[in-house]
């Protein structure tokens, strides 16, 4: 079987690859683990924490004991199913901020400045916010972004007691001003998860732009320094099929899924590969590098009154909630519940937000765990630029043995400060006027829980991953020792081979990753057809200084 392009992985990038790519009339296979996404738990808005703790549709991939977090093995879930983490993430929808794409460009990245990325960010949206300036967001695009009712009066209480706390308010953090307090966005359709898979995949399949195929990608295929396809693993490592790229294969598994491929693959750390036989291809030391992730935890505060979603949170009301939306698309369970968010700059010397909140309803865990046994709500809170990295490597020669994740979280002394004052503030925050009608008591960190050593044994016990991981196939210029992959995401010493995922990131941004990771996807694809890019757009105005 053969192709002009072969993509590996249906997930966020993939599926907005594939689309573009097949819409010009050039053949595509893409290339998918997972299989259907189909299911009420993937496509209800409200159900989000189920498809993420089950084995059809996430890897289940788990970091080896953190050193810096008392050992422990944090998750990672990644999306082993069509429309890959889009499918199992909480749908949130956020740019980053302007600076972090400025950034990569001075990294290397040339051509992936803000004023570069925006128009892709444009030309993806189909916005429907119901406040900002329109000139900033794209009105016609496929992916679908919306804003919850906000209809719970904690909601809003939060979003006053961010103006409260004397930070500014923002009608669209996606548009002209990040910073602040406002309404959230997601990628929710008329009460629908709005997947890059319903977005860009599925569209593309019933057009007949599209071929996606079942299995599990065990390596590329290289001849001479040539990527000429990608070899399926046969169930029981058996055999092998070759799925044969005519023009390029493009690697869209992800942070993980990504560097993975290319080690197995022989590019990599040559001593490392080396002394597990495989040959080497490429000596590239950057793959599986420069791993990055946001850690938060959970401000939990219990409720005075019967406000939160905690009045469904039992088997009955989960029914009522479930039957409501498979029969109209309407209800609790047409949305995600995280209709409130805020970016502050966690000190006035700090030049643009380094710290997110996504807030809830309810104080329960993401994985819809360990829920607090009553009314409460809970904002989720974490430094967004953390300086510690971590590596993806082989656990062994057998492609499909799990790889080895090791994140190195918490392992700054700045990472511990930025925490610390991350947790303050929101305490800070939660206790403004607009919210104390509703406030009882905090339930964790907890009262006692004061001292910078006592806010350090809670960051180390209970802060965890947001699912965000990035970086472990840098972008950079071709003379970096340690770049993986060029500004045109072609992977440095190998022809035909590129990547397009979070993993090119060469530093993480600011909030949460499915929005840049899909824009990934449609950028690439021009460099791939030798389009030129989209015409450069104004840069975002200055943000207003914090206030005092």
């Amino acid at each position: 079987m053969e192709a002009d392009f072969v993509i590996v992985g249906a997930g966020s990038a993939g599926c907005a690859l594939g689309a573009r790519l097949g819409a010009t009339g050039a053949s595509v296979i893409v290339i998918e683990h997972g299989g259907s996404d189909a299911g009420p738990f993937i496509q209800m808005p409200g159900a989000l924490s189920y498809p993420m703790n089950m084995s059809c549709y996430d890897w289940g991939y788990k970091t080896e004991p953190e050193p810096h977090m008392g050992g422990r093995r944090l998750a990672c879930p990644r999306g082993k199913v069509i429309g890959g983490s889009s499918s199992i993430n909480g749908m949130v929808y956020v740019r980053g901020h302007a600076r972090d794409f400025d950034t990569w460009e001075e990294m290397g990245a040339t051509g992936w400045s803000y004023a570069d990325v925006l128009p892709y960010y444009r030309r993806m949206e189909c916005w429907h916010g119901d406040a900002g300036d329109p000139a900033w967001r794209g009105l016609d695009g496929p992916l679908h972004v919306s804003r919850g009712p906000r209809d719970n009066p904690l909601v809003q209480g939060f979003i006053k007691a961010g103006t409260q706390a004397g930070y500014p308010a923002t009608d669209d953090y996606n548009g002209a001003q990040q910073e602040g307090f406002g309404a959230m966005e997601a990628t929710i359709w008329k009460g629908q998860r709005w997947s890059a898979a319903n977005a860009y995949l599925h569209p593309a399949k019933a057009r007949g732009d599209v071929t996606v195929i079942r299995g599990f990608a065990a390596r590329v295929a290289i001849r001479a320094g040539r990527a000429i396809g990608v070899e399926l693993s046969e169930r029981g490592g058996t055999g092998s099929t070759l799925i044969r790229a005519r023009r390029e294969v493009v690697l869209a598994a992800g942070a993980i899924g990504s560097p993975r491929l290319l080690l197995s693959s022989g590019i990599g750390p040559a001593a490392q590969l080396g002394g597990m036989g495989i040959d080497i291809v490429a000596d590239r030391p950057g793959v599986g590098g420069n791993l990055q992730d946001h850690l938060e935890v959970y401000v939990q505060v219990a409720a005075s009154k019967p406000v939160s979603l905690y009045s469904v949170w039992n088997l009955p009301g989960k029914a009522k909630v479930g039957l409501e939306w498979l029969l109209a698309r309407r209800g609790l369970g047409a949305s995600n519940q995280i209709e409130a968010t805020g970016f502050i700059r966690s000190g006035p010397e700090v030049d643009y937000p380094d710290i997110q909140f996504h807030f809830i309803p309810l104080a329960v865990r993401y994985d819809g765990r360990a829920a607090f046994p009553g009314h409460g709500f809970q904002a989720h809170v974490g430094p967004m630029r953390s300086q510690s990295r971590g590596r993806v490597s082989l656990a062994g020669p057998d492609p499909r043995t799990a790889p080895e994740i090791r994140f190195n979280y918490m392992s700054l002394p700045q990472d511990w400060a930025e925490f610390r004052k991350a947790i303050r503030l929101t305490r800070e925050i939660l206790g403004q006027p607009a919210l104390a009608e509703f406030t009882k008591a905090e339930i964790q960190p907890g009262p006692a829980v004061q001292s910078d050593d006592e806010l350090d044994a809670f960051v180390r016990d209970h802060a965890e991953s947001a699912y965000h991981p990035c970086g472990t196939c840098r972008m950079g210029a071709r003379s970096d020792a340690d770049a993986v992959v060029d500004p045109e995401a072609r992977v440095i010493g190998v022809e035909r081979l590129r990547v397009a995922d979070s993993s090119i990131f060469p530093r993480i941004t600011n909030g949460n990753l499915n929005a840049p990771s899909i824009m990934v996807g449609e950028k690439v694809a021009d460099h791939i057809l030798g389009r030129g890019m989209l015409p450069r757009a104004e840069r975002a105005r200055a943000e207003p200084a914090m206030a005092e």
